[in-house]
Formats: C-alpha cells, sequence, structure tokens
C-alpha cells in the first residue's frame, strides 16, 4: 500500500491548527473528496457534516464546507452529533459523501476528520489514497463554475432523527422503566441524544458530562476516565453506568458496584444473548488481535469462533461484511451491530446491554464478567523519531517473548495509527511472565527509540 501523507488509521487527525489539522487541509480535503465523489450525473450532488464540541470545529467546519462548496457539493450541517449518527445520516439523507469533525478520546486540543461513503461505511484505504492525490493538486484546479456553486444548510431535526433510530434498536417488548441509569457524554457529541433517548425508553437518567464549553471534552469524565462514572454510579445508587467517548462511537460500563465492564465483555454478553435467540450471525465475533485469549475461550465453549483483524474497527467491520457477520468490536468499546448501524456506535451497544439487563431478573454485576480474562498487560512507549520496531534489539526481544509464552500465550508490538507511540501488548495464563516479557520489551523500544 502506498505511503499515506495525511490519514492514518481512523481519518486524519492531529492537534488543532497544526499540520494536519489545519484550515487549509480541511479545504483541501473538500475540494479533493467533493471532486471524487461529485459524478458526472445531471443532479445536485449533496455531503453531511456532523461535529463534536471541540473549540476547533468552528475552524475546520465552515473550511470544509468552503471546499465542497466550491467543489460544486450542496452541504448539509448536522452540528454536535455521534459518528455513527453521521453514517446513519449519510445514508437517510442520500447524500454522496459523510463528514464528521472529531479526535474521538484525544484532548481537546487535537481533532481530525473522518470520511463516510453514500452507504454509511468509512472509506476503504483506496478511497482514502484517491483524495490524498487530488489534495496535492492546485487549489484552483477543476473548480464549480459560479452558476454551480453548492450551498450549504443546516439540518435542525438531526438529533431528533438519531434519536428516534436508536429507540428503535431496543426491543419493542422492553421498556427502561425502573431502571436507574448514569449516562457520562464526556462532554462531546452526544451530550444531547444519549440522555435524551435512555429517558424516551422509560429509564431514570442521571447525566454526567453533558456541558460542553469546547475545552472538556474528555476531560476527566467519558469513556477514557471512568472514574466519573463510577462515582456518580456509587453516589445515586444507579442500577448501571454508561460512559461514551467524545465522538460516541465507543463506550465503557460499569456495574451497580462500580466495576468496569470492557469492550470484550460487553461483546460476549451480546454475543450470548443473540446466539440463545439465533440472532447471532457468521457463527461468531470479529474483534482485533488486541481482544482478550478470555473472550476466544468464550466463544469457543459455546461453538462459536472469534475472527481478529487489525486495529480500527472499520477493519473489524470490513470481515463482518467479508464473513456475514453482525456482531463485533474492540476491547477499547468500539462494538459494531451491523444489523443496526455501519460503524461503532456506543448508545446502541449500551441499548443491547441494557436489553439483556432488564429482560433478566439478576443485577448487572452478575452480568459483568462472563468470562475470565487471561492475565494481559499493555505499556505505550512514546517515541519522537525513528524506526524503534526495525531495530534488531527490538526484533529479539519479541522473538524472545514469544518462545517463553509459547502456545500458551501471544504478543503484540504495534505502532500507533493515531500517535507517536509504540504499543506493547503480552498475555498469557502466567501473568508474571507476561509482566516480564513486556518489561523486557519495552525496554529494548525505549533503547532503539533514545
Amino acid at each position: 500500500m502506498s505511503k499515506r501523507a495525511f490519514f492514518g488509521t481512523d481519518g486524519i487527525r492531529g492537534e488543532a491548527n497544526t499540520h494536519p489539522m489545519t484550515a487549509e487541509v480541511a479545504l483541501r480535503v473538500g475540494l479533493a473528496a467533493g471532486r471524487l465523489f461529485r459524478s458526472r450525473e445531471e443532479r445536485r450532488h449533496m455531503v453531511v457534516i456532523g461535529k463534536d464540541t471541540r473549540l476547533s470545529g468552528y475552524m475546520v467546519e465552515p473550511a470544509l464546507v468552503a471546499g465542497f462548496t466550491s467543489a460544486g457539493m450542496d452541504v448539509r450541517l448536522l452540528g454536535p452529533m455521534p459518528t455513527p449518527g453521521v453514517a446513519m445520516m449519510t445514508r437517510s439523507l442520500r447524500a454522496d459523501l459523510g463528514v464528521m469533525i472529531s479526535a474521538s478520546h484525544n484532548p481537546w486540543t487535537d481533532n481530525g476528520v473522518k470520511l463516510f461513503g453514500p452507504d454509511g461505511y468509512k472509506l476503504s484505504d483506496a478511497r482514502e489514497l484517491e483524495i490524498e492525490a487530488l489534495m496535492g493538486q492546485s487549489l484552483s484546479e477543476d473548480l464549480a463554475p459560479a452558476t454551480a456553486l453548492g450551498r450549504a444548510a443546516r439540518v435542525d431535526d438531526s438529533q431528533a432523527r438519531y434519536v428516534e433510530i436508536a429507540k428503535a434498536t431496543f426491543p419493542r417488548r422492553l421498556s427502561l422503566s425502573g431502571l436507574r441509569i448514569v449516562i457520562d457524554c464526556a462532554n462531546g457529541a452526544a451530550y444531547k441524544v444519549a440522555p435524551a433517548a435512555l429517558y424516551e425508553l422509560g429509564a431514570e437518567v442521571i447525566p454526567v458530562g453533558v456541558a460542553p464549553n469546547g475545552m472538556n471534552i474528555n476531560e476527566e469524565c467519558g469513556s477514557t476516565h471512568p472514574e466519573a462514572m463510577i462515582k456518580a454510579v456509587k453516589d445515586y445508587r444507579a442500577d448501571i453506568g454508561i460512559a461514551l467517548d467524545g465522538d460516541a462511537d465507543r463506550l465503557v460500563i460499569c456495574d451497580e458496584k462500580g466495576r468496569v465492564v470492557d469492550g470484550d465483555q460487553i461483546m460476549a454478553l451480546i454475543a450470548d444473548s443473540w446466539a440463545r435467540r439465533n440472532r447471532l450471525a457468521g457463527g461468531g465475533v470479529v474483534a482485533t488481535v488486541m481482544s482478550n485469549l478470555g473472550l476466544e475461550r468464550f466463544l469457543g465453549a459455546r461453538n462459536l469462533r472469534l475472527e481478529r483483524t487489525a486495529v480500527g474497527d472499520r477493519y473489524v467491520m470490513a470481515r463482518m461484511r467479508e464473513g456475514g457477520f453482525n456482531l463485533g468490536g474492540e476491547s477499547s468499546g468500539h462494538i459494531i451491530l451491523s444489523d443496526f448501524s455501519t460503524t461503532g456506535d456506543g448508545l446502541l451497544a449500551a441499548l443491547q446491554v441494557l436489553a439483556v439487563l432488564k429482560a433478566g431478573d439478576r443485577p448487572m454485576s452478575a452480568l459483568a464478567r462472563q468470562f475470565e480474562p487471561a492475565p494481559q498487560k499493555l505499556e505505550n512507549v512514546r517515541f519522537t523519531s525513528g524506526r524503534p520496531l526495525e531495530a534488531d534489539g527490538v526484533k529479539a526481544a519479541i522473538a524472545d517473548a514469544e518462545q517463553k509464552l509459547g502456545a500458551a500465550g501471544r504478543v503484540l508490538v504495534r505502532a500507533s495509527g493515531t500517535e507517536p507511540l509504540i504499543r506493547v501488548m503480552a498475555e498469557g495464563d502466567d501473568e508474571a511472565l507476561v509482566s516480564q516479557v513486556v518489561r523486557e520489551i519495552v525496554g529494548a523500544v525505549r533503547k532503539a527509540a533514545a
């Protein structure tokens, strides 16, 4: 695959007002994507744009609008909207393209751009490379004539539409009446829609992280800081806590005792429930190389398989489409329910967990631990230059770790697609050995990066 200049594993992302997250790059994205998706048909072409609550959204959004309209595409602005909501609205409005302005779980000083095709799925690597090629051309190249410029307008009911779509995924025979639910929206994209959907389904809702000011997204709240959710669950004696990230495409959950439930346990819970009702398609679940061995063993005991992909929910989605699966995700909490959505959706995943909770007579604490995780250790090493993974010392440390763990464990060392980090992960049945091999590899990476 060709070297990428702008796009990473999940769109373009970086510090706001610093390359590549500048107004100029956003303008180029709009021009390039607009040209690529503007067919030769004699009709109006349209792009929908949603965003989270970051201050820099006020810079990125108008730059994208300028690019798209100058390429001759009409623009529909959704305002604050979860990433999966943008994917849904792209299809619902029969748009040619969808754009989400967000850096997901990153700090508020970062921002990013994710693109969706007319089918609501994230663009392929090949499509992103086509856009990159066009971005390198002159800004005055192939502009629409003055008589064919695009128009921009806001979609006033976009949030209400998403709430109705989300509610429709919850079983009709059930209600959330009687449940006290903490929902932490990370001061992000779902700060209005998630509490509204839960309330309208009958729950007593305790909202957290619903006062965005442009600079507090993900700040000591949301799925990356579950402490806020846990405290609220304990303070209000809630039945369950749900924490979303900044663009609401992932979640973590905690039970009524404040114990956190990660994405692997959530996938296990939904898979078991769906399999019992003959609703699980594909004969198993699609997850990434980061998912715990315990999930694989849990599924295997039920004659279900776990298929692994590279890290990134779009790779999970691609395998799901290929293999006919309807459940997949990541241990970080990206859960994809393809019966309902084309990408990870924290709220929809939470609603499926709530359906299991409501249908039974057991508390969340009895459902939270579907399997015993294999001991796993993950450590991140930040680097500023060079290619640490190509160093002989790092390769030797990885080979030694694999030999020590043998068939009862595994090692995964990879570069992050969104940050200058090397992620070192190992798991196996011997916790002390797992910790040891991670320490040794991390030491080798640090030495190579020095």
